[in-house]
């Protein structure tokens, strides 16, 4: 089982995050999906998920994600991911820099009946916000 789950979560990391095909979200995301660690004035639905993955490829149109390290037990699937984009469009508050991005996220997921069905989430957002931020590019 941890191997099935590890392979649908590199399904959804590379077809969806990766190649921005939204049908691959529509086919392994569950409907009742609860995102634990949700942003601010979002309630952590599958529809808040993909909203936001959207709005990334927005402001970073040429988003990829590589997956640096992957570890399965059960129906829990850890990745520690680097995210990366050049920054085009407006992104978190910040206006676009046209600077390449990097950061770092790990990815903790719950995979029931074949679909993932509850995420946690840690990122860098500390060094994300200083590669955004205006004193970026005169340091």
């Amino acid at each position: 089982m941890p191997e099935e789950n590890k392979d649908l979560v590199r399904r959804l990391v590379q077809g969806w995050q990766h190649e921005h095909r939204s049908e691959v979200a529509e086919e392994l995301i569950a409907d009742d999906f609860v995102d634990r660690s949700a942003r601010p004035g979002e309630q952590g639905t599958r529809a808040d998920g993909i909203a936001f993955l959207k709005y990334m490829w927005t402001a970073l149109p040429d988003f990829s994600v590589d997956i640096k390290q992957m570890i399965g037990e059960g129906d829990l699937v850890a990745t520690l991911k680097t995210f990366s984009g050049t920054h085009e469009g407006e992104f978190l508050g910040y206006p676009p820099t046209g600077r390449r991005v990097t950061f770092e996220v790990f990815d903790l997921v719950r995979v029931r009946d074949g679909q993932v069905n509850e995420h946690w989430a840690v990122i860098d957002m500390d060094g994300l916000k200083r590669q955004l931020s205006q004193d970026a590019a005169s340091g």
